[in-house]
């Protein structure tokens, strides 16, 4: 008797088995993934990837984010305009305009409000470069078409001077660095947390940062394809990123000791570099994207833009009711 009983919980056990396995497949193919590209500059996207907040919140609506890391943001917009990403991390306000040209359809779905101190003109601390007229052939380094990019050409022509005027060198932040170690480059356009780092680290001094020349907002961006199928998805994501961006703001120190390591910095340095970020997160309007046609004409005006492009009438997410009360619930 014993036996036939333990044969059969075997064989029931097995049945159950069977069936656990055979519902898998089901149960893979009804979670969709969101596909989020970033930056090590994406600070608040970092915070959430860190503390696995989307994993929790987007579960309930069938989604799981994926991550894939890039190098700045150019490649990071040419890759949602791919369709290879769903969702781009924070880009400085000047990369949409270049996708914008190159025709890319996307969707603005949250800004963040200037932070000028964030990017910066940088010479060595012994440099004989004193000003910015001091930059008239000497050799700059840069990422094209990154935030620095437009304050590197409104810096100049505060001054009478334009991109003609020096040897431009685009450059990944990474190269940068080690160009600007190396004395491969007289002087260095770059943005947080990299800023900070070679401040504190190398002594760079500071030759002009974007006060009075350039704001500074950096753009998440969705390509519009995946806005118009997943607004539930992008209510979400826009409402923890603001929720990140206070956590950021009122946290200082922890925030650092999170992305420290993250970053391979020292929470020191990503303390100052997160100091100087605003991370307000704010819904796109027309309104707010005046500075955005200054950028796209200043680089049309530098034959950077194939084509004039009109920044204006960009396609804009609007966070929902739910979204907004549950951003208000957070405050």
């Amino acid at each position: 008797m014993s036996h036939v009983f333990n044969r059969r919980t075997v064989l029931g056990s097995m049945t159950a088995l069977g069936s656990l396995y055979a519902a898998a497949p089901l149960l893979a193919q009804t979670t969709k993934t969101i596909r989020i590209g970033y930056q090590k500059s994406s600070t608040l996207i970092s915070v959430l990837k860190l503390q696995g907040t989307l994993e929790k919140q987007l579960a309930p609506l069938g989604f799981q984010p994926s991550w894939h890391e890039f190098t700045s943001g150019l490649p990071l917009l040419e890759a949602l305009n791919l369709d290879n990403i769903d969702f781009s991390a924070d880009v400085a306000d000047t990369v949409p305009v270049f996708a914008q040209a190159a025709g890319a359809q996307l969707t603005f779905v949250a800004q963040e409000a200037p932070s000028p101190s964030a990017q910066a003109i940088l010479v060595p601390k012994d440099s004989p470069i004193r000003g910015l007229t001091d930059l008239k052939g000497k050799n700059v380094g840069f990422a094209k078409a990154a935030g620095v990019h437009y304050l590197l050409i409104t810096a100049l022509a505060k001054v009478g001077l334009s991109l003609a005027d020096i040897n431009a060198r685009y450059l990944t932040p990474a190269d940068g660095r080690a160009a600007f170690e190396k004395g491969a480059i007289d002087a260095w356009v770059v943005w947080d947390p990299f800023l900070s780092a070679a401040r504190i680290q190398s002594g760079a001094r500071v030759l002009a940062d974007g006060d009075g020349l350039a704001s500074y907002q950096r753009y998440y961006l969705a390509s519009t394809r995946f806005a118009e199928a997943s607004p539930k998805v992008l209510d979400v994501v826009y409402a923890e990123l603001e929720k990140a961006g206070l956590w950021v703001k009122r946290q200082p120190k922890e925030a650092a000791a999170l992305l420290g390591p993250f970053w391979g910095l020292d929470p020191t340095i990503v303390e100052q570099a997160n100091g100087n970020r605003s991370y307000a997160v704010r819904a796109v309007t027309s309104e707010r994207l005046v500075e955005q046609q200054k950028i796209a004409d200043a680089f049309l005006a530098e034959k950077l833009l194939p084509k004039p492009v009109d920044a204006l009438n960009a396609p804009l997410f609007k966070p929902s009711t739910a979204a907004r009360a549950a951003r208000g619930s957070a405050t």
